[in-house]
């Protein structure tokens, strides 16, 4: 199970189907709408104090290499909505959407930095609960679980999500600046709903700032 294999680089392949014209416009303007949406619930739960780690489970951070860039953009983006307000005082007409577009980045940002925070990977008693930001939760039961190993996947220009490998026996690849931690394989291939769309795959790569620790929280589970 604590296996360290060497790193594999591979091609990774977007999910969902390809899109054109007036579809991918829509395709986009759907996206974007559901990713803003996640933003204000993480941020609501944050100000609530409620993340979401289900009854007798530990909770697995995997943002750790960008969180810091996030916290940089958004202090960076807070601070220009007050100069960019000295500066274009007199001009109501070009004041006024400069600081509702700065605002909007300010929280754009903000909501995906707490997504990532109050929605942590999970291992408890009813299995492994798989978290990116506040739209992607994938529930894998303890009975659907063959094995979890640590192995480092790099995934060079690789997506959040992606899936490697033949479409009889795929992997889908949960990564943080192009790189994975932690390998589990699945007892047969699992159908999995994910907002870009349904995937059928027999493997999941997921990134993780503690992969000692995550294993230690499966041992409990999985001798």
């Amino acid at each position: 199970m604590t296996q360290t294999a060497p790193v594999d680089t591979v091609e990774p392949r977007r999910i969902g189907a390809q899109r054109e014209g007036a579809d991918k416009l829509r395709y986009g303007i759907r996206r974007g709408a559901e990713l803003e949406m996640a933003g204000y619930r993480s941020i609501w739960r944050w100000i609530t104090r409620a993340p979401h780690v289900p009854d007798g489970a530990s909770g697995f951070s995997y943002d750790k290499p960008i969180r810091t860039i996030l916290v940089v953009f958004i202090v960076l983006s807070a601070v220009e909505i007050p100069l960019i307000d000295l500066l274009v005082h007199g001009i109501p007409w070009l004041r006024w959407p400069l600081i509702v577009l700065g605002v909007w980045g300010v929280v754009t940002m903000l909501g995906m930095l707490l997504g990532h925070l109050t929605r942590p990977h999970a291992v408890g008693p009813t299995g492994i609960r798989i978290r990116h930001g506040g739209e992607v939760d994938i529930d894998l039961t303890w009975e659907l679980i063959t094995s979890v190993e640590r192995k480092r996947h790099a995934l060079t220009g690789a997506p959040s999500l992606s899936l490697t490998g033949p479409l009889e026996g795929q992997a889908l690849n949960q990564v943080i600046q192009d790189h994975s931690e932690i390998e589990i394989t699945l007892e047969q291939p699992t159908l999995l709903r994910l907002p870009q769309g349904d995937v059928t795959v027999s493997t999941m790569r997921v990134s993780v700032d503690d992969p000692a620790g995550f294993l230690d929280a499966v041992r409990t589970h999985i001798p």
